[in-house]
Protein backbone atom coordinates (compact mmCIF):
# COMPACT_ATOMS: atom_id res chain seq x y z
CA UNK A 1 0.00 0.00 0.00
CA UNK A 2 1.20 3.33 -1.11
CA UNK A 3 1.26 6.38 1.98
CA UNK A 4 0.65 9.70 1.99
CA UNK A 5 1.58 12.35 4.68
CA UNK A 6 -1.73 12.48 5.39
CA UNK A 7 -2.09 8.87 5.77
CA UNK A 8 0.77 8.80 8.07
CA UNK A 9 -0.72 11.84 10.09
CA UNK A 10 -3.88 9.64 10.49
CA UNK A 11 -1.94 6.81 11.76
CA UNK A 12 0.07 8.68 14.33
CA UNK A 13 -3.95 9.85 15.25
CA UNK A 14 -4.64 6.10 15.95
CA UNK A 15 -1.44 4.87 17.83
CA UNK A 16 -2.27 7.51 19.88
CA UNK A 17 -5.48 6.65 20.80
CA UNK A 18 -5.18 2.96 20.23
CA UNK A 19 -4.05 2.85 23.96
CA UNK A 20 -2.25 -0.61 25.65
CA UNK A 21 -2.94 -3.74 23.80
CA UNK A 22 -1.31 -7.13 23.86
CA UNK A 23 -1.18 -7.50 19.81
CA UNK A 24 2.65 -8.68 18.45
CA UNK A 25 3.89 -5.98 16.02
CA UNK A 26 2.83 -7.70 13.09
CA UNK A 27 -0.79 -8.19 14.37
CA UNK A 28 -0.92 -4.44 15.60
CA UNK A 29 0.04 -3.40 11.82
CA UNK A 30 -3.02 -5.37 10.48
CA UNK A 31 -5.19 -3.73 12.96
CA UNK A 32 -4.27 -0.36 12.66
CA UNK A 33 -5.07 -1.11 9.03
CA UNK A 34 -8.42 -1.81 10.15
CA UNK A 35 -9.11 0.85 12.30
CA UNK A 36 -7.58 3.07 9.16
CA UNK A 37 -10.00 1.59 6.95
CA UNK A 38 -12.99 1.89 9.34
CA UNK A 39 -12.23 4.72 11.53
CA UNK A 40 -13.36 2.04 13.89
CA UNK A 41 -11.27 1.54 16.83
CA UNK A 42 -13.52 -1.25 18.48
CA UNK A 43 -12.35 -3.71 15.78
CA UNK A 44 -8.81 -3.22 18.55
CA UNK A 45 -10.83 -5.84 20.27
CA UNK A 46 -12.52 -7.83 17.80
CA UNK A 47 -10.18 -9.36 15.78
CA UNK A 48 -8.96 -12.49 16.45
CA UNK A 49 -5.80 -14.46 15.21
CA UNK A 50 -5.33 -18.13 15.04
CA UNK A 51 -1.71 -19.34 16.61
CA UNK A 52 0.37 -18.97 13.81
CA UNK A 53 -1.97 -16.99 11.60
CA UNK A 54 0.31 -14.74 10.26
CA UNK A 55 3.14 -17.00 9.69
CA UNK A 56 1.25 -19.70 7.59
CA UNK A 57 -0.25 -16.36 5.89
CA UNK A 58 3.06 -15.03 5.05
CA UNK A 59 4.81 -18.97 3.78
CA UNK A 60 1.65 -18.95 1.48
CA UNK A 61 2.20 -15.76 0.02
CA UNK A 62 5.68 -16.14 -0.65
CA UNK A 63 4.93 -19.58 -2.19
CA UNK A 64 2.26 -17.87 -4.65
CA UNK A 65 -0.50 -20.09 -3.03
CA UNK A 66 -3.98 -19.06 -4.85
CA UNK A 67 -6.03 -16.83 -3.49
CA UNK A 68 -9.93 -17.35 -3.43
CA UNK A 69 -12.15 -14.15 -2.62
CA UNK A 70 -16.09 -14.19 -1.70
CA UNK A 71 -17.08 -11.02 -3.55
CA UNK A 72 -15.15 -8.94 -6.66
CA UNK A 73 -14.83 -5.81 -4.02
CA UNK A 74 -12.57 -7.87 -2.03
CA UNK A 75 -10.58 -9.09 -5.23
CA UNK A 76 -10.95 -5.64 -7.09
CA UNK A 77 -9.17 -4.35 -3.43
CA UNK A 78 -6.66 -6.67 -3.33
CA UNK A 79 -5.62 -7.30 -6.80
CA UNK A 80 -2.66 -4.17 -7.09
CA UNK A 81 -0.91 -5.69 -3.74
CA UNK A 82 -0.99 -8.83 -5.13
CA UNK A 83 -0.04 -7.89 -8.72
CA UNK A 84 3.01 -5.77 -7.68
CA UNK A 85 4.30 -8.35 -4.92
CA UNK A 86 3.86 -11.91 -5.27
CA UNK A 87 1.64 -11.76 -8.16
CA UNK A 88 -0.92 -14.68 -6.46
CA UNK A 89 -3.78 -16.05 -8.79
CA UNK A 90 -6.93 -14.11 -7.37
CA UNK A 91 -9.94 -15.88 -7.95
CA UNK A 92 -13.47 -14.94 -7.17
CA UNK A 93 -16.54 -17.67 -6.32
CA UNK A 94 -19.06 -15.17 -8.10
CA UNK A 95 -17.18 -16.05 -11.36
CA UNK A 96 -17.06 -19.30 -10.65
CA UNK A 97 -20.73 -20.33 -10.32
CA UNK A 98 -21.76 -23.22 -12.85
CA UNK A 99 -24.73 -24.80 -12.30
CA UNK A 100 -27.99 -24.26 -10.18
CA UNK A 101 -28.29 -25.59 -6.76
CA UNK A 102 -31.25 -24.90 -4.95
CA UNK A 103 -30.00 -25.50 -1.43
CA UNK A 104 -26.60 -23.11 -2.28
CA UNK A 105 -26.72 -19.49 -3.11
CA UNK A 106 -24.76 -17.98 -6.06
CA UNK A 107 -21.68 -17.16 -3.73
CA UNK A 108 -21.47 -20.45 -2.00
CA UNK A 109 -21.47 -22.48 -5.16
CA UNK A 110 -19.30 -20.99 -7.16
CA UNK A 111 -17.07 -21.03 -3.33
CA UNK A 112 -17.38 -24.52 -3.40
CA UNK A 113 -15.92 -25.01 -7.06
CA UNK A 114 -13.19 -23.09 -6.27
CA UNK A 115 -12.53 -24.71 -2.97
CA UNK A 116 -12.42 -28.06 -4.39
CA UNK A 117 -9.90 -26.90 -7.41
CA UNK A 118 -7.74 -25.35 -4.83
CA UNK A 119 -8.44 -27.06 -1.28
CA UNK A 120 -4.71 -25.28 -0.12
CA UNK A 121 -5.33 -21.89 -1.46
CA UNK A 122 -6.23 -18.96 0.74
CA UNK A 123 -9.66 -17.88 1.28
CA UNK A 124 -10.59 -14.22 1.98
CA UNK A 125 -14.74 -14.10 2.52
CA UNK A 126 -15.56 -10.58 3.43
CA UNK A 127 -19.41 -10.70 2.99
CA UNK A 128 -20.83 -13.73 2.17
CA UNK A 129 -22.05 -15.75 5.21
CA UNK A 130 -22.86 -18.74 2.70
CA UNK A 131 -19.57 -18.54 1.76
CA UNK A 132 -18.30 -19.20 4.76
CA UNK A 133 -20.25 -21.84 6.07
CA UNK A 134 -19.62 -23.83 3.17
CA UNK A 135 -15.49 -23.25 3.60
CA UNK A 136 -16.44 -24.30 6.91
CA UNK A 137 -18.64 -27.33 5.99
CA UNK A 138 -15.72 -28.81 3.68
CA UNK A 139 -13.27 -28.37 6.39
CA UNK A 140 -15.16 -30.42 8.53
CA UNK A 141 -15.75 -32.99 5.64
CA UNK A 142 -11.85 -33.24 5.04
CA UNK A 143 -12.25 -32.34 1.85
CA UNK A 144 -10.13 -29.07 1.68
CA UNK A 145 -7.08 -27.99 4.15
CA UNK A 146 -6.92 -24.12 3.43
CA UNK A 147 -2.89 -22.73 4.26
CA UNK A 148 -5.53 -19.85 5.79
CA UNK A 149 -9.35 -18.34 5.53
CA UNK A 150 -9.60 -14.22 6.43
CA UNK A 151 -13.35 -14.26 7.51
CA UNK A 152 -14.83 -10.81 8.13
CA UNK A 153 -18.43 -11.32 7.10
CA UNK A 154 -21.28 -9.04 8.74
CA UNK A 155 -24.58 -10.92 10.19
CA UNK A 156 -27.15 -11.95 12.39
CA UNK A 157 -28.03 -15.43 11.89
CA UNK A 158 -25.58 -18.18 11.81
CA UNK A 159 -22.39 -16.42 11.14
CA UNK A 160 -20.79 -16.34 14.92
CA UNK A 161 -21.38 -20.30 14.72
CA UNK A 162 -19.62 -20.19 11.64
CA UNK A 163 -16.54 -18.44 12.64
CA UNK A 164 -16.47 -20.10 15.64
CA UNK A 165 -16.18 -23.56 13.99
CA UNK A 166 -13.36 -22.26 11.84
CA UNK A 167 -12.09 -21.18 15.31
CA UNK A 168 -12.35 -25.00 16.33
CA UNK A 169 -10.46 -26.01 12.86
CA UNK A 170 -6.44 -26.49 12.59
CA UNK A 171 -6.93 -23.81 9.64
CA UNK A 172 -4.87 -20.75 10.30
CA UNK A 173 -7.46 -17.84 10.69
CA UNK A 174 -8.29 -14.15 11.13
CA UNK A 175 -12.24 -13.68 12.15
CA UNK A 176 -14.14 -10.70 13.54
CA UNK A 177 -15.82 -12.09 16.68
CA UNK A 178 -18.59 -10.12 16.06
CA UNK A 179 -21.57 -9.55 14.30
CA UNK A 180 -19.70 -6.95 12.47
CA UNK A 181 -16.93 -6.72 9.47
CA UNK A 182 -17.46 -6.07 5.97
CA UNK A 183 -15.35 -6.46 2.92
CA UNK A 184 -13.76 -3.01 3.38
CA UNK A 185 -11.91 -5.40 6.58
CA UNK A 186 -11.20 -8.13 4.64
CA UNK A 187 -9.41 -6.01 2.28
CA UNK A 188 -7.17 -3.94 4.59
CA UNK A 189 -6.01 -7.57 5.93
CA UNK A 190 -4.86 -8.73 2.88
CA UNK A 191 -2.96 -5.83 2.22
CA UNK A 192 -1.36 -5.70 5.38
CA UNK A 193 -0.71 -9.24 5.26
CA UNK A 194 0.90 -8.36 1.52
CA UNK A 195 3.11 -6.27 2.87
CA UNK A 196 4.36 -7.97 5.92
CA UNK A 197 4.95 -10.96 3.74
CA UNK A 198 7.00 -8.79 1.34
CA UNK A 199 8.70 -7.07 3.76
CA UNK A 200 9.53 -10.84 4.86
CA UNK A 201 10.39 -12.45 1.55
CA UNK A 202 10.17 -10.25 -1.33
CA UNK A 203 14.27 -10.11 -1.90
CA UNK A 204 14.81 -13.73 -1.14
Amino acid sequence: MEWHITDAQSLAIIDSEMGEHIFSPAEYELVRRVVFATADFEYKSLIRFSERALQAAAAALAARTTIVVDIQMVQVGILQGIQTTFANPVYCSMDSYSHPQKEKTRVASGMETLAKRYPEGIFVVGQSQTALITLVDLIESEEIRPALIIATPAGFLNVDVAKERLRESLVPNITIDSRKGNAIVAVAIVDGLVDLAWQAYGKL
